[in-house]
């Protein structure tokens, strides 16, 4: 019986077919070295590289991230309002160092200009890879705002807090900016990213504001739409319908309230992860409910009058908000190295 060959033709096919699907490597901000392909992320949003030469501890973080970008992007998305575009990154000894103190980066603050992402590797605690992923995919989720500047560093360090479960403590800027006297940086940006006064200030005044009930998934969208040019007491006006003149009194009362600040979240308003996500239109809902059934329990209702109740408030849900939509084409965006780094690390490439 005549037998093709057809293993061989097979696998060949398979092998062409193979290198097709392999994504090559965007021009990364720094690295230029062997960007080796680990996978990408079950829904295809996310191309996860690593230099090969770290060995298996950096294959292993690239290999956590190819599995936990989706989770990330998802919590990011729901964080802004919006839905992200594709990004890669790679995996490397960033800044010389392989437990994440190196920081992570990119060019710019949108889906086109900033989608190829450096993270620092973090040998043995790939938790630090997914929250440096974070910090730098917040940046693209702005669309073009708060690029290079200390509100939109605040903001992306507040948003690799929440969905990489303060991973990143040794990089919290806070207590630096209370050692140094708490200057105002409320009433005015400060047009840098590399300041740990004007990041701090930005992390603890951030934290105050969470913890006067205004969700991160509130604060994300609102900073992005006030742009460069906002400032963060105007994000208490527009979130709180108080004057913004009132802002920095208020919050720097509370802070030297308080009996010491050792960490980015002076006011201890970090969420879990499952629960930092709920959009707000979903919260009222549940806050309509309950009250609702107290409301029927006090006054003596029988069950059929409260569960008439519930329907009642289930009716009158708010809808979801307008701005919830597709992102939208990037703004202009000034283009240049994005690092993050913790507080007294020099830069290096």
């Amino acid at each position: 019986m005549n037998h093709p060959i057809q293993a061989d033709f097979t696998s060949s096919t398979r092998s062409r077919a193979a290198k097709r699907m392999t994504p090559a490597a965007p021009q990364w901000p720094s690295y230029t070295g062997v960007s080796q392909y680990v996978g990408t992320s079950p829904s295809g949003r996310v191309n996860v590289f690593v230099d090969p030469s770290l060995g298996a501890p950096a294959a292993q973080n690239a290999s956590d991230l190819v599995n936990d970008a989706d989770r990330v992007c998802d919590a990011n998305d729901a964080l802004f309002g919006t839905t992200g575009g594709a990004v890669s990154v790679i995996v490397f000894a960033l800044n010389n160092a392989t437990d994440g103190t190196g920081g992570a980066d990119h060019m710019g603050c949108d889906y086109t200009s900033g989608a190829a992402i450096e993270v620092c590797a973090a040998f043995g605690q790939s938790q630090r890879v997914s929250a440096l992923f974070e910090a730098e995919l917040s940046e693209c989720s702005m669309g073009g705002n708060l690029c290079g500047q200390s509100t939109g560093e605040a903001l992306s360090r507040w948003c690799a807090a929440e969905i990489g479960s303060n991973a990143l403590s040794d990089f919290a800027t806070a207590p630096q900016w209370a050692q140094d006297g708490m200057p105002d940086f409320v009433n005015h940006t400060d047009p840098t990213d590399q300041n740990p006064d004007s990041t701090g200030c930005g992390m603890a005044f951030l934290s105050w504001l969470i913890s006067e009930g205004h969700s991160l998934n509130t604060i994300a969208p609102a900073m992005t739409r006030l742009g460069d040019g906002g400032t963060l007491a105007q994000l208490y006006a527009n979130l709180t319908s108080d004057s913004a003149s009132n802002a920095w009194p208020q919050f720097l009362a509370a802070a030297r309230a308080l009996p010491a600040i050792q960490n980015d979240d002076p006011f201890h308003v970090a969420q879990p992860a499952q629960l930092a996500h709920i959009e707000p239109w979903t919260a009222e809902l549940a806050g309509k409910v309950f009250a609702s059934i107290l409301a029927d329990i006090s006054a003596g209702r029988e069950p059929h009058q409260i569960v008439a109740g519930v329907r009642a408030a289930m009716a009158s849900a708010p809808k979801r908000p307008s701005h919830i939509a597709r992102a939208a084409a990037p703004g202009a965006c000034a283009i240049g190295s994005r690092r993050l780094l913790p507080p007294g690390v020099a830069r290096r490439h």
